[in-house]
């Protein structure tokens, strides 16, 4: 009897892959026996998928139907995936299906690992570090020389593992692939599984002697001084990443990142605002009433600031691109002077009425 895999998803004919496979997740996860669900319905959902997953299988289908993939048909082989479990055994791949839910323990509980998950879980730890700069130095860009301590690749045996001059043989127990297979009894029949060798972490060789200063890992700890170049405006709380600066990874995998998150110290006069620089400047009630010209510090030396005769206290000038060089683009911040008005104290009588009579 033919079946609708279409149905049995609950997509449309012309569904796309993404839609096939986010309902076969759906449905996978509805319908799982450890999760109270019905064994058969499940299996019948793999099935389906193992069909309308594959686009070569999947035009088959339509064209012929589920009997291209029957046992004795004229597609029974093209059906890799479960094949009519014959003799209870199923030939696919969990691996593959691990490939879409994002790690077998989830769904299956096997603790299976995809084809090459090992090498990438071998990849060298990123570190971390916080590098504090002074204000200046973050403003204009500097290079700085840090130390620290890190995992790096063994210098003895090259990141190899064994002690030079040391017999290579080819691992026994996988026969130098590297992985072994297992067959595992589950709901859906015996499956056969392929991991990691364990005797040989995966290298398909074993070395008649370790290295004799890393022990075989192929990295060892050391310190380092590592110089950096922090780019001209920069600020508090983002980061310079380093790409392969962290520790080494294990037998050749790539090494991890370093971070380098900023701190930076407070400036005595200036204060930071994105790219721009705010300042205050003091000046007097007859340079307010008056006007004047005065002497203002920038973060790019010292500038001549007009006061426009009236200023009111707390008027902010804004002087154009004096600020912070822009870490991306060109062009750098402004600086914003705010003036305040020192009001005079102590007056005698004869200032008062002066005041009083200019009305100010």
């Amino acid at each position: 009897m033919s079946k609708d895999y279409y149905d049995i998803l609950g997509v449309g004919k012309n569904a796309s892959a993404e839609e096939i496979k986010n309902a076969f997740r759906k449905k996978a996860h509805e319908h799982h026996p450890d999760k109270g669900g019905n064994a058969e319905k499940f299996k019948e959902l793999n099935e389906a998928y193992q069909v309308l997953g594959n686009a070569e299988k999947r035009q088959r289908y339509d064209q012929f139907g589920s009997a291209a993939f029957s046992q004795g048909g004229f597609g029974s082989q093209g059906f890799s995936g479960f094949s009519g479990f014959q003799n209870g055994q199923a030939g696919f791949d969990f691996e593959d299906l691990g490939e879409m839910f994002g790690g077998l323990g989830d769904i299956f509980g096997f603790g299976g690992q995809r084809r090459g998950a090992s090498k990438r879980n071998n990849r060298g730890r990123d570190l971390e570090m916080i590098l504090q700069l002074e204000f200046l130095e973050a403003v204009f860009g500097v290079q700085k020389e840090i130390s620290f301590s890190k995992n790096i690749i063994c210098q003895r045996c090259h990141g190899q593992g064994g002690e030079p001059g040391a017999k290579v043989d080819t691992c026994q127990f996988c026969q130098g692939t590297g992985r072994i297979t297992r067959v595992q009894r589950t709901i859906l029949g015996n499956v056969q599984t392929a991991a990691e060798c364990p005797h040989c972490a995966g290298e398909g060789k074993i070395y008649s002697q370790r290295c004799s200063k890393c022990g075989g890992s192929g990295t060892h700890q050391d310190s380092v001084k590592l110089k950096v170049k922090i780019p001209a405006g920069i600020n508090e709380g983002e980061s310079v990443r380093l790409s392969g600066q962290g520790e080494a990874g294990q037998k050749g995998t790539a090494a991890g990142d370093l971070y380098l998150h900023i701190k930076i110290k407070p400036h005595r006069k200036f204060v930071r605002l994105g790219y721009d620089i705010k300042t205050e400047e003091v000046i007097s009630f007859s340079q307010a009433a008056l006007g004047d010209k005065i002497e203002v510090d920038t973060i790019h030396g010292p500038v001549k600031l007009k006061i426009p005769e009236g200023t009111q206290s707390g008027t902010t000038f804004r002087l154009k691109a004096k600020g912070v060089p822009k870490v991306q683009g060109h062009g750098q911040g402004d600086q914003l002077v705010k003036v305040v008005v020192k009001i005079p104290a102590g007056l005698n009588r004869k200032q008062k009425q002066i005041l009083a009579y200019l009305g100010l």
